[in-house]
């Protein structure tokens, strides 16, 4: 092999370089899963920007890392911006964590790395622990195609309108919720989505009481209230895309809503609104109308 093939592959380096943003995973709960190079990192680099910086002293304290810190949340990123840059400009390294798992996966950053690379600025990730991932890994649910919603609206309405805009996909769907939200989410769940629907809920991942429970959405509910355990802790909750069958089974009750429409709106907006609550194609609800009207003129 020759001398250029053999050094084909540079591993990253694990020594924080000057003038370079890292954006570091932390753990999501079990602190063995920080990677050998966060760890170096961490205990290299010369600030580092944190979501909660109470909370992360903790994780550099155990790692006997005293960097300078800098807090770095939704309510200051935009005016955080010119500091690091200020800080990157000097030589300084940087590193930005969340309080879990990977930064900017619902979590403060976006702003900052955009400005940053707009800049000119170097920024390196340094991959690890991210709960959607770890969820989906051990779901049992499909992972060839999968769509991450985050936190979905606070409001049932906002929610609801949120959950429509994907009832009809056909990739898992992946949601982060929060203890004190979770019952009203599944009841706005098996609204859109019926009662039916495989879900899973991941709850607590990889600590102590890390716990997934697959089944129905209406089961799912039921085992909730019947144990306020499995309200507690930080939850990734994923739903199973449509399948055709859901579509077969939406028939009977998108045949009877049309039924209900159509003496009350043109048959085009009945279709459209049975649609978007079914899933099923307007042309074939708006076919099958057109086969009741002619049966009934025959």
């Amino acid at each position: 092999m020759s001398d250029a093939r053999a050094h084909a592959h540079v591993l990253p380096e694990s020594s924080a370089e000057s003038g370079v943003l890292y954006v570091v995973a932390t753990p999501i709960g079990n602190l063995a899963d920080l990677t050998e190079r966060a760890k170096d990192l961490l205990s290299s680099v010369d600030l580092v920007a944190a979501e909660d910086t109470r909370h992360t002293r903790k994780l550099l304290v155990s790692l006997g890392a005293n960097p300078s810190m800098l807090s770095l949340h939704d309510h200051n990123e935009q005016g955080r911006i010119a500091q690091i840059q200020t800080r990157l400009q000097a030589g300084e390294s940087v590193a930005l964590v969340s309080d879990a798992g990977t930064p900017l996966i619902s979590d403060p950053g976006f702003t900052l790395v955009r400005a940053l690379r707009d800049a000119g600025h170097r920024v390196v990730p340094v991959p690890g622990a991210c709960a959607l991932i770890a969820a989906l890994s051990a779901s049992g649910l499909p992972t060839d195609r999968f769509t991450f919603n985050g936190f979905l609206p606070a409001k049932s309405k906002g929610r609801r309108d949120r959950l429509q805009q994907v009832v009809q996909e056909s990739a898992t769907q992946i949601f982060y919720e929060s203890p004190h939200r979770i019952m009203d989410t599944l009841d706005d769940m098996m609204t859109v989505f019926g009662e039916h629907r495989d879900v899973c809920l991941a709850r607590e991942l990889t600590k102590t009481f890390e716990t997934f429970l697959s089944m129905p959405l209406g089961e799912l509910r039921d085992a909730l209230v019947a144990d306020s355990n499995q309200q507690r802790g930080e939850m990734v909750l994923m739903v199973a895309g449509r399948r055709e069958t859901d579509l077969d089974q939406a028939w009977p009750q998108a045949q009877a809503w049309l039924e209900s429409l159509m003496p009350l709106l043109p048959l085009t907006q009945a279709c459209a609104v049975v649609a978007r609550h079914t899933g099923i194609k307007k042309k074939a609800l708006y076919n099958w109308a057109l086969s009741q009207s002619s049966d009934e003129d025959a």
